[in-house]
């Protein structure tokens, strides 16, 4: 378990990473007096994350910022290690280190790695990793890390070598899986999408767009076939797939979603907002939901 105190819900989001830093650094602070304990932001072709986290906390006073994920092959182990010391010495308590084994398009074209084996991959970054150098002042608190874990053998792993697991593009169904896997003592921080929009066609949309990139993906199309979804219901984005991936509707239909995670075993749910304008800052949506799971 994470000894980090990343609050019972906080926010998934990209669209830090695509506005100029200095206008992130303004809003992100701005999100922190909204209430935000914990933000969540990816990496893939966006910024490089420990210097977008490290820059990001330098703008807030005691907001946790976790990588949703970093790739384990975007750099050495010996680097990995060097990067979540560097910023956890600088922030301690406050930078909690998500990583995973990425997916094989990312992996074989843009970082021209091999995707074979991604969970034996794993096991021997995390012991290169945990033998990895560093003579630079250590961090005053222990360094915390989750990995990106759909499977049972990952969400175990997850669970034996690190805080937890943080699974994204998932069901409620795979919260309550993920928590009798890797059982009661590890952190289970979910990613949940949501739609501030009751109009179902509008909804919809919104949610189709954001999810055509990852039904795409072999890795999330096989964890909800695990959960009892068909591959033609998911790479065709049928009603039954797009919600139970994506909850819209009104705040509290969207509240209700989270509460499923909450009371599936998730410790934190960290909330991505997808809207009409993707790659703008939702401010407004954002101060709804904080207004929304403050009391919970």
């Amino acid at each position: 378990m994470s000894t980090i105190n990343l609050g019972r819900v906080g926010l998934w989001t990209a669209d830090f990473d695509l506005q100029p830093m200095a206008k992130a650094q303004e809003a992100i602070a701005e999100v922190e007096t909204m209430g935000f304990g914990t933000v969540w932001v990816p990496e893939a072709v966006l910024r490089e994350p420990f210097a977008s986290t490290a820059l990001l906390l330098s703008a807030t006073k005691k907001m946790v910022l976790a990588t949703g994920i970093a790739s384990i092959h975007a750099r050495t182990a010996q680097t990995m290690q060097a990067g979540w010391k560097t910023v956890t010495e600088a922030f301690p308590d406050r930078f909690l280190l998500g990583m995973g084994v990425s997916h094989a398009p990312m992996v074989n074209g843009v970082h021209k790695g091999n995707y074979d084996k991604p969970y034996s991959t794993m096991v021997e970054y995390l012991d290169a990793m945990d033998a990895g150098i560093f003579f630079s002042p250590a961090p005053s608190t222990p360094p915390q890390r989750v990995l990106a874990a759909l499977g049972p053998k990952m969400l175990k792993l997850a669970a034996e070598r690190g805080a937890g697991a943080h699974p994204y593009f998932i069901p409620v169904e795979h919260t309550a899986f993920a928590r009798k896997t890797m059982g009661a003592g590890a952190l289970l921080a979910p990613e949940q999408a949501v739609v501030f929009e009751t109009d179902p066609a509008k909804a919809r949309d919104i949610a189709r767009q954001h999810m055509k990139t990852y039904t795409r993906l072999p890795n999330y199309v096989n964890n909800l076939v695990r959960m009892g979804f068909t591959a033609d219901e998911v790479t065709n984005q049928e009603d039954r797939v797009v919600d139970a991936i994506v909850a819209w509707g009104t705040t509290e239909q969207i509240v209700s979603r989270i509460k499923g995670h909450l009371d599936s075993g998730a410790d934190h749910v960290c909330v991505q907002v997808l809207t009409d304008a993707p790659g703008t800052l939702p401010m407004k949506q954002w101060q709804e939901l904080a207004d929304a799971t403050r009391s919970i």
